[in-house]
């Protein structure tokens, strides 16, 4: 009759995809076949992405929901969308304000960094030195004007944002404010987000 299952019998082969001697590029990114949701490609690797905390989805929904709240009709607010720099860096900011033209159909998959005026990262443990560092460093160079790093914080975890602007002489981000219960700002365009309100969610 049939024959026993055994653990070695289910065990799943994983053939992980053997990196190219130059790294990979963003066309690898998008052609690779099986590559895990939210893959990203930094400096010709491939970052992928583990599980979030439930702040991470809740600080999302927040600021999508505040920033679309007083978009003007020529920007979209877009979550978890490939940002092309080059052809060896395609990061995935958790939410970019885009301008609309840039939205071509819903089959699209990216955007070019030339369309994207507002990156944010929420910080994941996982990929704190890059939501901190490697990734605000490579939209500063990319010439995205404004930067957000959101962090949890405090004995409540609630969010915490860092506004940052791109100076053009310097070609680099500067710190322009710390909002702990409310974001208030007239750029990229006016913006009105009380933070508290992630406790609805």
């Amino acid at each position: 009759m049939g024959g026993t299952m055994t653990a070695e019998s289910v065990k799943r082969v994983v053939q992980w995809p053997v990196p190219p001697q130059d790294g990979y590029t963003v066309d690898d990114l998008f052609t690779l076949p099986d590559l895990p949701p939210h893959t990203e490609l930094i400096d010709g690797s491939l970052v992928f992405v583990s599980a979030q905390r439930i702040f991470h989805a809740d600080a999302i929904d927040m600021l999508m929901s505040g920033l679309r709240r007083t978009a003007p009709p020529e920007l979209k607010i877009k979550r978890e969308m490939t940002v092309v720099i080059d052809s060896r860096n395609g990061p995935e900011p958790d939410i970019s304000v885009v301008r609309a033209e840039a939205v071509a159909d819903r089959r699209q998959t990216h955007f070019k960094a030339a369309d994207v005026l507002l990156a944010v990262e929420v910080v994941s443990p996982d990929s704190e030195a890059r939501d901190r560092d490697t990734k605000p460093h490579k939209y500063a160079a990319a010439g995205i004007p404004h930067f957000w790093l959101v962090d949890m914080a405090g004995q409540d975890d609630h969010p915490v944002v860092q506004v940052y602007e791109r100076g053009e002489a310097t070609g680099t981000y500067a710190l322009t404010g710390i909002h702990h219960d409310h974001v208030k700002l007239s750029v990229p365009y006016d913006i009105d987000i009380d933070l508290t309100s992630i406790d609805a969610l």
